[in-house]
């Protein structure tokens, strides 16, 4: 959906679960009138003071691209808007049944499916989770994902390069979670854009390796200034590279007062309880929560 980074490629994006069965295709709603939708967790009707429906404004239009910044600026903004508020109703969809969303957001390459596949090793026998994967291409990840004993969908984004409300919208009606459940959102790997797409999650977590350098705050100030929580990770590497945690946690916090720095190891499970105590935290109350099956 970003109008000026080239993935404005809905048509294309691809909601696929493990046996290579898909999931629904994109909502769309012609008509001018308002209904409730059966199923999970179906968007509201989206239509534009003309009363028309306002999908083709994340079209690529070449005249509209190439037009004075303050058109494009509005088109961006009417993008947003809509994305924000299907969001709103995956959360509050998600909310009513005490699901707690955590959106994990990092460049490729950071452990995020590592880090899940310990998370959900540890968490199984305690809460039902579901994982939505976003990758640009395969289903390499989701199948990690159900090896290691959760369900997951993926979702292939195309030329895009992070998830969406619409998006995320689609792979909870295929994933079906139930009541309680904890629901891991894999963001495509990258760290400008997902941060300005709200999907309806409950948090957002930002991951970051040792590997990567101790600089990506002040280089990407837009995802650690969303973020309620940074997990550092691979964090056994330290010794062989140069990586200052104490300034990444500065320049972290000089974006985010308030912002939570973990520093992890998924490999090896170094301080992975303070991660598992972290979600614990997060998710709903323990009442609603239902075990695998």
């Amino acid at each position: 959906m970003c109008l000026t980074c080239g993935c404005d490629d809905e048509d294309n994006v691809r909601v696929l679960m493990v046996d290579g069965k898909k999931g629904p295709p994109p909502h769309e709603h012609p008509h001018d009138h308002d209904h409730d939708h059966g199923h999970a967790p179906g968007p509201e009707h989206e239509h534009g003071p003309d009363g028309h429906n306002q999908k083709n404004l994340s079209s690529h239009d070449h005249s509209r691209l190439h037009a004075p910044s303050t058109e494009t600026l509005a088109i961006s903004e009417a993008i947003l808007a809509k994305n924000d508020h299907l969001a709103q109703h995956n959360r509050d969809w998600l909310n009513d049944r005490g699901i707690t969303a955590i959106n994990l957001m990092s460049s490729p390459g950071s452990g995020k499916t590592t880090l899940l596949e310990r998370t959900i090793n540890e968490l199984r026998e305690q809460r039902q989770i579901c994982v939505i994967e976003g990758d640009q291409e395969t289903t390499f990840d989701a199948e990690r994902i159900e090896r290691a004993g959760a369900r997951a969908v993926q979702v292939n984004t195309g030329a895009g390069c992070h998830l969406d409300a619409p998006m995320v919208q689609r792979a909870i009606e295929s994933l079906k979670p139930g009541t309680g459940s904890l629901l891991m959102i894999e963001n495509v790997g990258n760290l400008v854009c997902p941060a300005l797409f709200d999907v309806g999650e409950q948090a957002k977590v930002v991951i970051i390796s040792v590997t990567e350098g101790d600089d990506k705050p002040l280089k990407y100030p837009h995802m650690f200034a969303a973020a309620d929580l940074v997990v550092v990770n691979k964090i056994d590497l330290l010794p062989y590279v140069d990586f200052d945690l104490a300034r990444l946690t500065s320049d972290a916090r000089k974006l985010n007062r308030d912002l939570e720095v973990l520093a992890v190891s998924a490999r090896t499970g170094e301080n992975l309880g303070a991660w598992l105590s972290w979600l614990n935290e997060a998710a709903k109350p323990a009442d609603a929560i239902r075990l695998n099956p």
